[in-house]
């Protein structure tokens, strides 16, 4: 390939040549939208990203396999893990069975998508068509002993994995200073 890419190594800290797994393939795998309401800017910004870099790595040459999720299951309405999930709620009250929602509103992201002039990817999983495979990357990590179990919800137990692995490497959280927010928070 004349052309290089040079993108930014998160747990390098630095911009790198960039230098694919396998020659001449390229893997991408980007979070995609959770589908119960109209695309907005926070949809748009990572759409149009990585179709960029989607396009700018075929340009190169590169074969690319591109995947973006569609959550269409299993988003809790409060960040604390607890509520209803977001499409269930959305179709109650619009007396819709939940996949119609998702539906409706996967159908008015991809039209959003297309007039921004955004590529579809190669791939789209749903997680609703791999939740069996969710089960089990999830009785994984418990029987690995880095999540707990509390009032029927698994949690990742930061703590216990920082004891082993380098929690925070990437996205350079520092675990001692989130317990004393925690504690801060607590206190306040």
């Amino acid at each position: 390939m004349e052309h290089k890419l040079s993108i930014y190594n998160t747990l390098h800290r630095k911009k790198e040549t960039f230098i694919p797994l396998h020659e001449s393939t390229v893997g991408m795998y980007v979070c995609g939208p959770t589908v119960y309401g109209d695309a907005h800017l926070g949809h748009a910004r990572p759409a149009i990203t990585f179709d960029l870099l989607f396009r700018y790595l075929q340009y190169l040459g590169y074969k690319v396999r591109y995947v973006r999720n569609i959550t269409d299951v299993g988003h809790l309405e409060h960040d604390a893990d607890e509520g209803e999930d977001k499409i269930a709620k959305k179709a109650r009250l619009e007396q819709k069975e939940p996949m119609e929602v998702v539906q409706y509103f996967l159908n008015r992201y991809h039209k959003n998508m297309e007039a921004l002039g955004v590529l579809p990817p190669s791939i789209e999983p749903h997680a609703s068509g791999h939740i069996m495979e969710q089960i089990a990357f999830t009785q994984k990590i418990l029987d690995a002993g880095y999540a707990y179990i509390s009032e029927g919800s698994v949690y990742f137990d930061v703590e216990k994995y920082n004891k082993d692995y380098h929690y925070g490497k990437l996205s350079g959280r520092n675990i001692m200073l989130l317990k004393f927010l925690k504690l801060f928070h607590r206190v306040f």
